[in-house]
This record gives structure tokens, C-alpha cells and sequence, in this order.
């Protein structure tokens, strides 16, 4: 039987922050986005902050009312990257099975190392003083035979413990839980299950799966599998790179976007950065996406799958525009837009050319991607740009291609 860990470093980015400033320690702390470009959520917090309801996700403003000592602190990603490094370094003395899974959480595969240790809850035991000791924070490891529930046994008992979950106590422990507890249980499927009367995942191990079935389709035998412990998902190894299944950028403008010719603005400067990191992997996509937010945080996604794969920055600005105008008409002004591409072909793969457009007009596009693209890498980002981004530079000032941090894919 497999044993595998789940580290979960707790209050991540608040614990790093109070590292470097020893004084905040005590109090109740928030690290948040950028105000001044309107970021201004909270991104994580520590535990102090936690016992006044503040909650990731929410304005400062909000967190600042239900608690008005709140230390708001702004993020650093690079000192978060070099602590995941850290923590994974420390990992990788018990195993080189290591999936990261976000910066601050990770699953281990220790199941060759148990025999040295002899068994699963000690290592993390060890680990766990390791990272407290050696670096100064704290995690909660969760032990099992399977990935879900480690990860379940990570969230059961914070800050700086250890719960495992075997096969003779899971019924006991697991199925007493939220389903929204569960891994990939949002808000949306949340409330489906309760319409069939599932609250626990308990409830939804014991839910007969034909008529969850009818309810979600294929999505229902994961959620089956998943709250019975049915996961044999391997923890990949520390070499080895997930495939790629997206890739898109999207930017909170600082300032709400009034109009169609703003909007055109941001979703240039978004496709520019995606169509760049699809050539430099050697992608073509058949799939574009946008994501719209307006300013009462309402949000919706529109998709639109192509004839022709393309990694032409103008043909996938092109289709944007052309679900943006489809689907929104500014009854509301817009704080936040994405775009995302999916859908990967090779870009060294012949593929069939579209009736509406001709070889040369494709080649003279691919051309100049390939000549701006050279132009930015060397001299940056904004060396050139489009000349309608030049007439509003507060709004085009952005840098998705830079400022964006690539985080490991998802379970699946």
C-alpha cells in the first residue's frame, strides 16, 4: 500500500512576511495586492487574522472592518518562490516522488522510505520540525494511502500538526466533512449536491452513482472515487514536467474600462503576452477563451473553438473582440479581463489553412510575430507596441508576460 504525504505550508505568504519583519509577528497580519493598481484583496493571512473571520479573496476594506488592527503587508512573490524552494529541498530528503501543487502545498510519494523510518507518520513528523526549525514557518501534513485524502488531512488540523487518514478511520474522519471539502468541490457543484440533499462526503460516498450520474455526467465518478478514497494517482517525480493544457493571462485594470475601445486596449496587451508564450513552447491553439469581470465582481467566461489552429497574436485578438461584443454590452464598466488559449497543436505540424484567409497573409503575420517577438526579448517588453496602445499608456502600461507567475497545473 502506498503512503503519501500532503504539506501544506500554513498562512504561506503571511508567515514569510512576519520572517522578514519580526515585529508583525504577534499581530494580525494580511499580505494584499497592490492597492494602487487595484489589487487590493487579501491574498493570504496568518492565523491571528484567521480568528476575526478574514478571508482570502475579500477587500481589504471588508477585512479592515472585521478587524481594524489588520496589518496589511504587500506581497513579495520572489521571497515565496525561494521558501517553496527551500521547503522542497527539504522534501527531497525523503523522496524524489515530489508533485508541487501551488507554491505552499505539495504531494510526496514516501512509500519507498517508510521502511527506513518505519511509517508515514513519522516522516512527516520530521518534516514538519524540519521546515519549523530550518526556515522558521509551518506546515500541516496530512498522511494517507492516496492523494485526496492526504490533502484532506492537511486542511483537518491547522497550524503545525499531522493527521492521518488510514483505511480502518477514514469513515470516521473523512466522511463527517463538508462535501465542499472535498478537492474540485466549488461553490457551483456545492450547491447541486444540496439540491439532492448531499452535505457531507459521507453523503456522497453513499449517493447511488447512476442518479449522480444523471446529475453530473462523467464528473460524477470522480466525485464517487474521491469521497470513497478511490484515487491511484500517481505523485509525479521532481523532473518531471506537466504537459501543457493552457496558457492565458488576465489583468484587474486600473481603471474601470467605460468602453469598447478600452476594453480592445487591455485585451491587445493580454493576447500579445499569450500568443508569445504559445510560439516560445511551439504551439498552435483551436481554443480561445475571455473571461469578463465587471465592477460588482460578476464574472462569466465565453469560449469559441477555430477552424484553423493559430498562434497569430492578431487572429486570437480578433476572436476575442469577437466574443466580447457578442456577449457584453457595457450595462455595467468592467474591472478584470482574460484571455486563455487550450486546445495545442505543434506549430511544427502542417495543418490545414482556412478558405477566408491566404498562405501569404498567414506567413506575412507569422513573420512579423516572429520579428516583434525578437524586438521584445531583446530591448523588452515595450520596446514596441501597437500604436493605439499609445494613447492610453496608464491603461497599456502593463506586463502579463513578466509579472505573471506560472504556478504547477491542477490535479488533473
Amino acid at each position: 500500500m502506498r503512503t503519501i504525504l500532503h504539506s501544506d505550508c500554513n498562512g504561506f505568504f503571511a508567515s514569510v512576511e512576519c520572517l522578514y519583519n519580526p515585529q508583525i509577528r504577534n499581530k494580525p497580519v494580511a499580505v494584499c495586492g497592490d492597492k494602487d493598481k487595484r489589487h487590493g484583496i487579501i491574498l493570504a493571512k496568518n492565523e491571528i487574522a484567521k480568528k476575526y473571520n478574514v478571508k482570502t479573496g475579500e477587500p481589504i476594506w471588508q477585512a479592515v472592518q472585521k478587524c481594524p488592527e489588520l496589518v496589511t503587508a504587500q506581497a513579495h512573490y520572489d521571497r515565496y518562490i525561494r521558501f517553496s524552494k527551500l521547503c522542497r529541498e527539504i522534501y527531497s530528503d525523503y523522496t524524489d516522488n515530489i508533485e508541487p501543487f501551488g507554491l505552499d502545498e505539495a504531494w510526496l510519494d514516501v512509500t519507498g522510505s517508510v521502511m527506513l523510518y518505519k511509517s508515514g507518520r513519522n516522516i512527516a513528523e520530521e518534516i514538519r520540525h524540519r521546515i519549523k526549525n530550518e526556515l522558521g514557518i509551518t506546515v500541516s501534513i496530512g498522511v494517507s494511502y492516496n492523494k485526496i485524502f492526504a490533502k484532506l488531512g492537511s486542511d483537518y488540523k491547522k497550524p503545525d500538526a499531522v493527521t492521518e487518514i488510514t483505511k480502518d478511520n477514514y469513515k470516521d474522519i473523512v466522511w463527517k466533512l463538508k462535501a465542499s471539502d472535498l478537492l474540485y468541490v466549488g461553490k457551483a457543484t456545492e450547491k447541486k449536491l444540496s439540491k439532492l440533499g448531499i452535505y457531507t462526503i459521507g453523503d456522497l460516498a453513499n449517493f447511488p452513482l447512476p442518479q449522480l450520474r444523471n446529475n453530473f455526467g462523467k464528473w460524477a465518478d470522480i466525485l464517487h472515487n474521491f469521497s470513497n478514497g478511490l484515487d491511484f494517482s500517481p505523485v509525479m517525480k521532481s523532473n518531471e514536467v506537466s504537459a501543457v493544457k493552457s496558457i492565458g493571462n488576465s489583468t484587474t485594470a486600473i481603471r474601470d474600462l467605460e468602453n469598447l475601445e478600452d476594453a480592445k486596449i487591455i485585451f491587445m496587451v493580454l493576447c500579445d503576452s499569450v500568443c508569445r508564450r504559445m510560439r516560445e513552447q511551439g504551439f498552435r491553439a483551436k481554443t480561445v477563451c475571455i473571461s469578463v469581470r465587471d465592477t460588482d465582481l460578476q464574472s462569466f467566461t465565453r469560449q469559441k473553438k477555430l477552424d484553423v489552429s493559430t498562434n497569430i497574436t492578431k487572429d486570437v485578438l480578433s476572436v476575442c473582440m469577437e466574443l466580447f461584443k457578442e456577449n457584453y454590452t457595457f450595462s455595467k464598466n468592467i474591472r478584470s479581463l482574460g484571455v486563455s488559449v487550450t486546445d495545442f497543436e505543434a506549430d511544427t505540424l502542417s495543418h490545414q489553412t482556412s478558405i477566408f484567409q491566404s498562405e501569404e497573409e498567414i506567413i506575412k503575420s507569422e513573420k512579423l510575430d516572429s520579428t516583434l517577438d525578437t524586438i521584445k526579448n531583446r530591448f523588452g517588453n515595450f520596446a514596441v507596441k501597437p500604436a493605439k496602445l499609445m494613447f492610453d499608456k496608464n491603461l497599456s502600461g502593463f506586463n502579463p508576460k513578466e509579472e505573471h507567475t506560472v504556478h504547477p497545473v491542477g490535479y488533473f
